[in-house]
């Protein structure tokens, strides 16, 4: 069977890259990521890709074929950093903000059919929206066909608002067409907190409890659950003062620092901190911050305590077999930084399609 060959650049921990390496029709055979504590866990959850645990700006043509040989790259996947077109950060125009010029140079000489580049949506106000014009003229110059779309991974059954960016180029013409929403408005209804965390043990501050407390009674929770039957890991409540839980009990579903009785409300932060979650909505985004009150909107709305990993990475649809690896804080950070592995599903398939049609009409024109 014939599979188009994947590489994935700035991979992370692989949220990306787990839509194409579901599908048979798909083989990632490297992946490039800084980190080395999320590199090993990129190896652990796709043990057969080779992993390229150095600087982007070091991978060459002669570095790629001592690693992969005379493979030929297919489909290239990966996003830059996201920190300096954040809306939440400074939003500076620094080197991080030139990496996708490192895109570009391995573009230039893997040359692969097509290529999908995701960002935060704060890449196109960067600079009164220039830097995205020139990602654009950049990618164009090496001959490339492009669309763009913002898609909300809430509305392809992720518990999670949360926005990206999604750039596809094809050599020549661009045959792909954007997933159509699954959840939402006359569809299915999005998933909520309930729907995504409710049959994880409830947790007191510093607890850890590693049983499900009921059937997977709906499709998110049979998606996660569908290779992990009993034991569950990473389901430890951060340890908080006793300030901290105070505030944190004082709170009902959905209310924020500004609803707290005056003499326990923390005198700095923003509104959405000191802040919990809805249990009947979809979480708002998560960040790496997802077990930290001050920091965001991520307080339990049942238990009233911070966020465990194994919620972080639900949130995320991450399914409860994937690994993570490091310090606690450094497996927030693979998660929070990842793109949702249900709206990657949604990708691949598009992707999927859109490379068949190319490659058929390629083949037809010769």
């Amino acid at each position: 069977m014939k599979q188009y060959k994947i590489m994935d650049l700035f991979a992370g921990v692989g949220g990306l890259s787990y839509g194409f390496s579901i599908l048979d029709d798909f083989k990632i055979v490297a992946a490039n990521e800084i980190e080395e504590d999320i590199a090993t866990a990129y190896s652990m959850n796709h043990p057969g890709v080779s992993v390229l645990n150095v600087d982007i700006n070091d991978i060459t043509e002669e570095y790629l074929k001592e690693h992969i040989g005379e493979t030929k790259i297919d489909l290239v996947v990966g996003g830059p950093p996201c920190q300096s077109y954040s809306t939440l950060g400074k939003r500076k125009m620094d080197s991080r903000a030139n990496l996708f010029m490192q895109y570009k140079r391995v573009l230039s000489f893997v040359k692969p059919k097509a290529f999908v580049f995701e960002n935060v949506v704060g890449i196109l106000s960067m600079d009164k929206g220039n830097l995205f014009k020139n990602v654009q003229r950049e990618f164009e110059e090496l001959g490339y066909v492009l669309k763009y779309q913002v898609l909300n991974a809430v509305n392809y059954g992720v518990p999670q608002q949360r926005e990206r960016v999604i750039l596809v180029g094809f050599q020549k013409f661009n045959p792909f067409t954007y997933p159509t929403p699954t959840h939402g408005k006359k569809l299915l209804p999005y998933v909520t907190l309930e729907d995504a965390i409710g049959d994880l043990p409830e947790l007191k501050s510093g607890q850890e409890r590693n049983r499900y407390t009921k059937e997977a009674t709906n499709d998110f929770l049979k998606f996660v659950r569908k290779n992990n039957t009993t034991y569950l890991s990473e389901h430890l409540a951060p340890k908080n003062g006793a300030h901290l839980i105070k505030i944190m009990e004082a709170l009902k579903d959905g209310e924020g620092k500004d609803d707290l009785p005056e003499e326990i409300r923390p005198k700095s932060g923003y509104g959405n901190t000191y802040a919990k979650l809805w249990w009947k909505k979809p979480s708002t985004t998560i960040t790496r911050n997802f077990a930290c009150p001050s920091s965001s909107r991520c307080i339990h709305p049942r238990d009233s305590r911070a966020m465990s990993i194994r919620e972080g990475a639900r949130l995320q649809s991450f399914p409860d077999d994937y690994k993570f690896y490091g310090p606690a804080g450094m497996k927030r950070l693979e998660i929070g930084n990842a793109v949702p592995p249900l709206l990657s599903v949604a990708i691949a398939k598009e992707v999927l399609k859109a490379l068949n049609i190319w490659t058929e009409t390629e083949n037809n024109s010769k």
